[in-house]
C-alpha cells in the first residue's frame, strides 16, 4: 500500500518508475504505452488538456476505450505519463562554462518545453508523482550549482526561483494566446495591446506611455526571460560571494 503524499497514486508510480511487469509471451501487442502517451500529447498540444480523454485517445488510435485500460488504469495515470514524456530527457549542461551559463541554458530549454506543450503549466503543480525525466530536470539544475558553496536548501530555492521566472513568462504567453511557433512574443502582444489602450490617454499614463515608446524604439521587447535571468543570477552571484567571504573570515 502506498502511504504518505503519494497515497492513491500507486498506478502512476508503477507506470512511471517501471514497476509493472511486461508480458514475455504471446503476440506482440498492437498498442503500447508510448503510442498511447504520444497520441494523448498530440491531442493536448492541439486542443489543451480538456481535449484529452480515454475515449478520444482510443478513437485517435482506432481502438476501443476498454483496450486502453489494459495499458493505463485511467486519465490520472495517463496525464502522469504525458507529463514525463513531454518534459523529455533533462539537458546535459556544460560544466566548464560556470553555473550562470549552465542555469541559463537550463532555463532556456525549459522555456522551450513549456512553449511546445503549454498544458504542462497546469499539470506540473501541486503534490503528484514526478517521473524520471521531470526529476532529472531538477537534478540537472542542482548539479549546475554544486560548486557554488550554497547548501542544499539554498540550491533548491535557487532552482525554484529560476523555474518560477520561466513558468511566469510562459503563462503570460499562454494567456495572450501566443502560439508555440511564437510568431509574436508575449511582450510584443502586450505592447500592441497597451499602444491601443494608450491612444488618447498618454497624458493620464505618462510613465507607461514613455516606457512602451522607449521599448519599441530601442528594440528591447521580448527580452524578459533573459533580463529576469540575469537579475536573478546577479543576486545569486552576490549571495555566493558573500557566503565565500564569510567562510574565509571564519577560517582565518
Amino acid at each position: 500500500m502506498t502511504v504518505g503524499p503519494f497515497a492513491g497514486q500507486a498506478g502512476s508510480i508503477e507506470l512511471l518508475w517501471g514497476g509493472r511487469e511486461r508480458p514475455s509471451r504471446g503476440p506482440k501487442p498492437a498498442l503500447s504505452l508510448d503510442r498511447i502517451t504520444r497520441t494523448a500529447i498530440g491531442l493536448a498540444d492541439a486542443g489543451g488538456l480538456a481535449a484529452v480523454s480515454m475515449q478520444r485517445v482510443a478513437g485517435e488510435l482506432e481502438f476501443t476505450k476498454m483496450s486502453l485500460y489494459r495499458y493505463v488504469p485511467g486519465k490520472t495515470e495517463l496525464i502522469a505519463l504525458m507529463t514525463d514524456t513531454a518534459m523529455g530527457e533533462p539537458p546535459a549542461l556544460r560544466s566548464d562554462a560556470g553555473w550562470r551559463a549552465a542555469l541559463r541554458e537550463w532555463a532556456e530549454r525549459l522555456s522551450a518545453v513549456f512553449h511546445r506543450h503549454p498544458w504542462l503549466l497546469t499539470v506540473t503543480v501541486g503534490p503528484r508523482v514526478m517521473g524520471p525525466n521531470e526529476l532529472g530536470w531538477t537534478e540537472s539544475a542542482l548539479a549546475a550549482l554544486a560548486d557554488t558553496g550554497l547548501d542544499g536548501a539554498e540550491q533548491l530555492d535557487a532552482v525554484v526561483v529560476v523555474n518560477g521566472h520561466v513558468r511566469a513568462l510562459a503563462q503570460v504567453a499562454v494567456s495572450m494566446g501566443v502560439g508555440s511557433a511564437r510568431a509574436k512574443g508575449p511582450e510584443q502582444v502586450m505592447s500592441a495591446a497597451l499602444n491601443e489602450l494608450l491612444v488618447g490617454r498618454s497624458e493620464r499614463y505618462p510613465a507607461l506611455a514613455a516606457a512602451v515608446a522607449s521599448s519599441a524604439a530601442g528594440g528591447t521587447r521580448d527580452q524578459a526571460l533573459e533580463f529576469g535571468l540575469e537579475r536573478i543570477f546577479d543576486g545569486l552571484e552576490s549571495f555566493v560571494s558573500r557566503r565565500a567571504a564569510q567562510g574565509s573570515a571564519t577560517e582565518s
